[in-house]
């Protein structure tokens, strides 16, 4: 019997509203049929109560395969989901193959060729008595159980072709009948409005988790912590929400690539700092605000980079706000892993716009931040530089005169001395007004002048300058990536000595000739303080930003006794290859 000649359901695309219309339809259809058909009708409409029951997509699935092979009594079923592109399988779900079998099979067959593939291009239903005689037949794989008979109909979900509803092996040898037939197109209907529904619930989970990821990256941007934070917040949002093998944010480069700031996987000391030239294809389309959606990374020649050649599909987006692009996000998936849905690239396209609007207004609280201290390290300069040192010198020349009426040679060299103290204490002052007054943008490139630059800023919180050492070529022998860290790393210690260390002296060592415990030459930062010391159960989280900097760059970061007596106050040790 044709699909055009079948009294049950129509060929057209048609589905009804809710399980109750499907099953009045589908009773009225049997009206007029055979004995042996109605007789089946209260085991279909038991069939197509127990597959309308439940929200979850795959167990939807799985049920519905279970109901339709207990329904015309065969003892394989499947379902085939079609892929975006409607040319193969983005999903295949199973009854009857055990987990050995499948095992044994391997990957899950994709609906390019074969009888499954005839299917996609041409969803109707197919009766066979023999598939293996089927000239569309292209063979099984390795360890694939036998089957012969097979009956195949397809799915439509809202007038659209979901996928196909596959049956093998009718028990006890015999073939599908048409009775099987019609019973299977009404299930393939009913089975059409769970999987609506299971869809619109999944959906919706999925579009919550989405949007409380977004909430999260937008806490955390906000949250006034570190930039560099921030942006890994942002790579795990992204690589848990898109189940990815990765998450990366990509921030621009001043010859016109992008970077990868910040990572959240398994290996992410490996991608850290890596570039995406911008001669690569798809700069260009991040950077003029464009999102790139790749369906396997590793061949695609679009994808120049080495990072590129372990990973699947990939979603590449930008995050641009208010006509700016501030970078890129990418989450890539392992290869073979299956490519992103349409609903997954909406809200992940969703997402990378929420975060960019997030870092945007961090960048702005930043800028109103920095501003303010900008404001009060100008009014601190002054007060330093027009009461301090004005009194500071007008104190020296007294003592000055004082001297010069001094008769006792003790006194005229006691008093020599405090004056030459003064000069000292005035030239120091200076030198912190200048590193008050210098901007940013103002910074040397040089790591031992980028060094001493934050030793001099913190010296105006501390009431102290702290020693400092160099041991080797600094400058020649740390690179960018690792100096840029170590950087922040050294502000990262002096900043905990200050706010909780109570210290009243403070030594910087930074060597350049440092060798890890693997032989690997590495560059070591060293601060040590008199302070108090870590206090049992105390926040830990500066010695872990310290420790994930040096682990991403494959180093370490280490604490231990310090510079007081019997070991009293902290020292620090974080070091990095070179």
């Amino acid at each position: 019997m044709s699909a055009q000649q079948d009294p049950l359901v129509s060929g057209d695309s048609s589905t009804p509203q809710d399980s109750l219309d499907a099953a009045t339809q589908a009773t009225r259809s049997l009206q007029g049929l055979s004995t042996e058909l109605t007789a089946r009708v209260p085991q279909l409409l038991e069939a197509m109560r127990s597959v309308g029951t439940g929200l979850e997509l795959h167990s939807t699935l799985d049920r519905i395969c279970e109901t339709a092979a207990e329904l015309a009594d065969a003892r394989y079923a499947a379902i085939g989901v079609v892929d975006d592109e409607g040319d193969g399988l983005s999903d295949f779900v199973t009854y009857g193959v055990t987990v050995e079998e499948a095992a044994a099979i391997g990957r899950l067959p994709d609906g390019h060729k074969g009888l499954l593939g005839a299917l996609i291009r041409d969803p109707e239903p197919l009766r066979l008595a023999d598939l293996t005689a089927d000239p569309r037949f292209a063979g099984f794989p390795a360890h694939h159980p036998p089957m012969r008979t097979f009956l195949g109909v397809p799915i439509r979900v809202q007038g659209k072709i979901f996928g196909n509803l596959y049956l093998a092996e009718k028990n006890g040898g015999g073939e599908f009948n048409d009775y099987d037939l019609h019973m299977l197109r009404v299930l393939a209907t009913e089975a059409g409005i769970a999987i609506g529904n299971a869809r619109l619930y999944e959906e919706a989970r999925q579009r919550e988790r989405w949007i409380d990821g977004s909430v999260a990256v937008t806490t955390a941007l906000l949250s006034g912590g570190d930039v560099d934070d921030a942006l890994t917040v942002v790579a795990e949002q992204a690589r848990r929400l898109a189940d990815s093998a990765a998450g990366m944010v990509l921030l621009p480069t001043e010859d016109g690539g992008l970077e990868i700031a910040a990572v959240s996987s398994d290996r992410p000391g490996e991608a850290l700092g890596k570039v995406m030239p911008s001669e690569s294809p798809i700069v260009g389309l991040l950077l003029g605000g464009e999102s790139v959606f790749v369906s396997d990374s590793a061949t695609d020649p679009r994808m120049i980079t080495k990072l590129s050649a372990r990973y699947g599909p990939s979603m590449l987006l930008p995050l641009h706000s208010g006509g700016r692009v501030m970078g890129a996000l990418a989450t890539p998936r392992a290869r073979g892993a299956k490519t992103f849905t349409e609903a997954e690239r909406t809200l992940a396209t969703q997402f990378a716009s929420q975060a960019a609007l997030a870092l945007v207004m961090a960048e702005s609280q930043r800028d109103r931040e920095r501003l303010a201290v900008y404001e009060d390290r100008d009014r601190i300069a002054r007060d330093l530089h027009d009461l301090v040192i004005q009194r500071l010198f007008a104190t020296g020349m007294m003592l000055e005169s004082a001297q010069r009426r001094s008769v006792v040679p003790e006194v005229q060299e006691g008093v020599g001395k405090a004056v030459d103290e003064l000069d000292v204490t005035i030239q120091e002052i200076r030198t912190a007004i200048f590193a008050l007054q210098q901007g940013p943008a103002e910074a040397p490139s040089g790591l031992r002048t980028k060094v001493l630059r934050e030793i001099n800023m913190a010296a105006v919180p501390l009431g102290f300058k702290p020693s400092h050492h160099f041991v080797g070529p600094v400058d020649a022998l740390v690179g960018e990536l690792t100096g840029k860290n170590l950087i922040a790393a050294l502000r990262e210690a002096l900043s905990n000595a200050f706010r909780h260390a109570e210290a009243s002296r403070i030594e910087v060592v930074v060597d350049a000739t440092a060798v890890l415990d693997d032989g690997q030459r590495a560059v070591r930062l060293t601060v040590a303080d008199d302070g108090v010391g870590i206090p049992e159960g105390g926040r830990r989280s500066g010695l872990r930003n310290l420790g994930r900097r040096a682990e991403a760059l494959g180093g370490s970061s280490t604490y231990g006794p310090g510079l007081g007596e019997d070991g009293g106050g902290t020292t620090v040790v974080w070091e990095a290859p070179l």
